[in-house]
């Protein structure tokens, strides 16, 4: 009898504190734009001090990774915005909110 009570209980909680699936996609993706972010912020503050900085296909890789954040770095800090190949950020992020879209309709 205390097994069933316990099982119920547990039952109750997991759906009393259940989180949507896409709930958990957007921390995860909001998470990664931000990791985006920091790399750049870091590359600039390396750029300033003339000391050791991440190779800018890494950087790229971080923008196709989070776009949003590389973009926002990008335009806050001033950094990178005039490299030809950099102006593939903002086609990442189109192709981002394309797919985001997309997972947010099909997810249950």
């Amino acid at each position: 009898m205390l097994n069933n009570r316990t099982g119920n209980r547990r039952m109750f909680l997991e759906e009393l504190i259940k989180i949507p699936d896409f709930v958990i996609i957007l921390a995860v993706y909001a998470i990664l734009n931000v990791v985006a972010f920091m790399f750049y912020l870091q590359d600039k503050k390396a750029a300033r001090k003339n000391t050791s900085r991440i190779p800018e296909n890494l950087l790229l890789v971080y923008a196709l990774i989070g776009p949003f954040g590389s973009f926002a770095a990008m335009q806050i800090f001033r950094h990178k915005t005039l490299k030809l190949k950099f102006f593939l950020v903002p086609g990442f992020m189109v192709l981002h909110g394309v797919i985001l879209i997309r997972v947010l309709i099909f997810v249950d």
